[in-house]
């Protein structure tokens, strides 16, 4: 006969509290004992940024008491800015003046999902999860709240057993039925807008739920243009490379509107990034870094932010482009002296992979790439599979640029077993990401032993696999674009009329990209097509405007121009 086993203490006293709360109207709220089990982050809200905090203009209509309407509303501007340890604490204080608050609840399960971002780790989902079950059993709401309890609610249902896409759409499913029945709320249009982003494919290249959030955002943004979710969301949006156009007046005012958010500051970067607007990026990262500095001393942190790490992999790549690298190298040597960061995280760990293989891929420095060490080495990267894929992956382009195979191949079975773990975890975007570098790596392994139809062939597919999906939001790109490695595939076989169309197919996703623009003047001049070579060599100068552009190309473009201008 099975053991029974016994039932946890936290469900036992949810269990009593659905119990007294069903059959008690009278109740101001759950017990304190129920409370605490959520272990809710508290304390003063911490601003960096501005001297008065600004956070944007959000009204947010609850049932709950009349004193906590003001907080409740700074609440959901910091919750629209994905600054989730502020909001989590505000709406901690509201739970303290008013237990009875059913959607101040709501507030702390919102605050640990942060969709578009890192999934919740497992603490994060527990909490979400009691705090919706605290929620529902507080009868003193409209049905609009237990809409929107509901909602998020089905996000946290069976998080167990049941994949995080999958949940992500569960939720957008509640609230597009949640705006349909209220379409006069603009908070249920916003939350369904940012659902739509959640829940939308990478692979899906008709944007579909992407279109439709726009729509939605677009026409609130005229009544609401202060609104922090309206314009946050419309950047996520538009954060692909034919539609990223549409979102650069909200990217350019977004820091504005919630100037103390880092998070704000660094979110149109996204944008300038995809246009190629390099300085733009630079400084934008710039200022969210700063913030997330002082945040990280205000909040007590011990060692850095993530915010900061994220903004400073954006500053990397934008400075890469704009051919700084002292910027570049100076941000990578300080990356590198990192040991701590609060929370250790997807992002994070991402930062510290691609940030320093970006350098040396970037430069073409395969001798330095070949022993690129993952960093730092007390990290946990086990639990970063794909973060780490993208430095063996460097290892390997590294070896067979060297024509080192064995070191080269040895790589690639690392690459293997990286994917094979993503697969097992169904993590179904990251393992593709891995599976591409497979593909990469193998063209340049064959390239290396001479077999170049092979080597084409491997890298053909590659790009092909990049192209029928798009980018994570936590990265500014690719480590190196697998279509720009085709193009310097078939220039060192000089191939060139394939290698420029290469380069321009990169270009057409990534304007002003810096490698893709010399890659092009090149495969032009060797092609004697003069208008072009000239068109991208001076495409190439233009992003060069100051001393620290050092990159030798620009002396090879400057010369080309002055013997044919």
């Amino acid at each position: 006969m099975r053991a029974i086993q016994p039932v946890p203490k936290m469900l036992l006293i949810v269990l009593c509290l659905l119990t007294i709360l069903s059959c008690d109207n009278t109740t101001s709220g759950p017990p304190k004992e129920v409370i605490s089990q959520l272990n809710l982050k508290k304390g003063d809200l911490i601003s960096c940024g501005v001297k008065d905090p600004q956070f944007g203009v959000a009204e947010f209509e609850t049932s709950c008491e009349e004193k906590t309407k003001e907080d409740f509303n700074l609440a959901v501007e910091l919750l629209h800015s994905f600054e989730y340890d502020e909001s989590e604490k505000v709406f901690a204080k509201i739970i303290d003046q008013s237990p009875g608050c059913a959607m101040a609840y709501w507030g702390i399960a919102m605050s640990n999902f942060h969709p578009l971002w890192t999934p919740p780790n497992e603490a994060e989902l527990q909490k979400g999860a009691k705090a919706i079950d605290i929620a529902k059993a507080i009868p003193k709401k409209s049905e609009r709240e237990a809409g929107y309890i509901n909602a998020i609610g089905l996000f946290y249902k069976d998080w167990k057993k049941t994949d995080h896409y999958t949940r992500c759409v569960n939720f957008e499913k509640a609230m597009e039925k949640l705006h349909g029945s209220y379409p006069e709320d603009p908070e249920a249009a916003i939350f369904y807008a940012l659902a739509l982003n959640a829940a939308a494919s990478p692979s899906d290249k008709t944007y579909k739920k992407q279109k439709k959030a726009a729509e939605i955002l677009n026409a609130l943004y005229t009544d609401a243009p202060n609104h922090p979710g309206i314009i946050h969301y419309i950047i996520h949006t538009y954060d692909y490379p034919e539609l990223a156009t549409l979102a650069l007046p909200a990217a350019r005012k977004y820091a504005s509107v919630a100037p103390s958010s880092a998070h704000a500051l660094h979110m149109p970067s996204h944008i300038f990034i995809r246009l190629g607007l390099w300085q733009e990026s630079i400084n934008s990262n710039q200022q969210s870094m700063d913030a997330a500095k002082c945040y990280a001393q205000s909040a007590g942190i011990k060692g850095h932010w993530d915010e900061e790490l994220h903004g400073l992999d954006y500053m990397v790549y934008a400075a890469l482009q704009k051919g700084e690298n002292n910027l570049a190298k100076k941000q990578v040597d300080y990356l590198n002296s990192i040991t701590e960061v609060y929370p250790v995280n997807f992002k994070v760990a991402y930062a510290f992979a691609a940030s320093p293989s970006r350098y040396l891929l970037e430069n073409k420095n395969w001798r330095e790439a070949a022993i690129l060490e993952l960093r730092p080495s007390n990290f946990g990267w086990n639990k970063f599979p794909w973060q780490e894929a993208i430095v063996h992956f460097t290892r390997l382009l590294g070896a067979a640029h060297l024509r080192n195979i064995d070191s080269a191949k040895a790589e690639l079975t690392t690459l293997n077993r990286l994917r094979d773990t993503l697969e097992k975890q169904k993590d179904n975007y990251a393992s593709k990401q891995v599976a591409i570098q497979i593909k990469g790596g193998e063209a340049w392994i064959e390239f290396a032993l001479g077999n170049s139809a092979k080597a084409l062939d491997l890298m053909n597919l590659a790009a092909a696999m990049e192209d029928s999906t798009g980018k994570h939001p936590v990265t500014p790109g690719e480590v190196l674009p697998a279509r720009e490695l085709l193009g310097d595939m078939f220039f060192a076989l000089n191939e060139n009329e394939h290698a420029l169309s290469a380069y321009e197919a990169v270009l057409a996703k990534a304007p002003n990209r810096f490698n893709s623009l010399y890659g092009a003047g090149k495969a032009a001049q060797k092609l004697g097509n003069q208008e072009k070579a000239v068109a991208f060599y001076e495409q190439l100068l233009s992003l060069k405007n100051s001393a620290d552009c050092n990159r030798p190309e620009f002396a090879e473009a400057s010369r080309f121009l002055a013997m044919n201008s």
